[in-house]
């Protein structure tokens, strides 16, 4: 393993059931990096992410999170561990506020709610108008922002994001970017993101991995997807407008 790698994935095959999705996948992530993975519907990116993150088991290979083994550890202890996730469901509670869906991501891992509360407004100022109201009243843009400041507040190592960007405004999209790229920076959060949209991945991505029939076939130089050929040439994805 190399040292300065957060997250080692060697060699992992996961599925459902009988049912083999991914085959053979390997890569690394380090501190501060952020890691994009692209693929069409279906190639294995939301097998990939629930993988990591141990909502389904690794029927091969191995995983290791800061040096620790984690193939088989559950879902909870990878989240001791320093290992965020946000689905491409999202997840918040609907029938809770903002206020007490931050209070659960920071309660859930031993952390100070007040203070993870007002870190997360301190971040997101958007939720600082919002802290009463119920996750499920919120606008899908809405209900992003709240729930990578609910992973946040568990105070990740590692943050896991499924399409962050599905079904949501360019204004917050942007913010996202932002906010991923400069927390990488400033505080050496690695993050692992799987995407269509490629102007995404393009703008924030330090290395981009191209996921097929649940392998990983390619590592594309960042600066490659702003090519309207390359993309077309890996994936036949479009940009923002897909």
């Amino acid at each position: 393993m190399n040292p300065e790698a957060l997250l080692d994935v060697r060699s992992l095959s996961a599925g459902y059931g009988a049912i083999p999705v991914l085959r053979d996948v390997s890569f690394q992530v380090g501190e501060g990096e952020i890691v994009g993975v692209l693929g069409h519907n279906g190639m294995g990116k939301t097998t990939l992410m629930k993988a990591l993150v141990g909502h389904i088991p690794i029927t091969g290979g191995g995983l290791l999170l800061g040096g620790v083994e984690v193939t088989h550890v559950p879902t909870h202890k990878r989240a001791r561990l320093g290992m965020g996730y946000v689905s491409q469901g999202r997840d918040i509670f609907p029938s809770l506020t903002v206020r007490e869906n931050l209070a659960i991501g920071a309660a859930a891992l031993g952390h100070d709610r007040t203070a993870a509360v007002d870190q997360a407004v301190g971040e997101f100022p958007i939720l600082g108008r919002l802290l009463d109201r119920k996750g499920g009243a919120l606008s899908g843009g809405e209900q992003q922002i709240l729930a990578l400041a609910r992973a946040l507040c568990g105070q990740p190592r590692l943050l896991l994001l499924d399409e962050p960007t599905e079904g949501i405004q360019p204004s917050i999209v942007d913010e996202i970017e932002d906010y991923l790229v400069r927390r990488a920076k400033e505080s050496s959060l690695a993050v692992v993101v799987v995407e269509q949209d490629v102007g995404f991945i393009a703008a924030m991505a330090n290395r981009v991995l191209w996921l097929q029939k649940g392998t990983i076939v390619k590592e594309i130089d960042p600066a490659l997807l702003s090519d309207p050929d390359t993309v077309a040439e890996f994936s036949g994805l479009e940009g923002k407008a897909d």
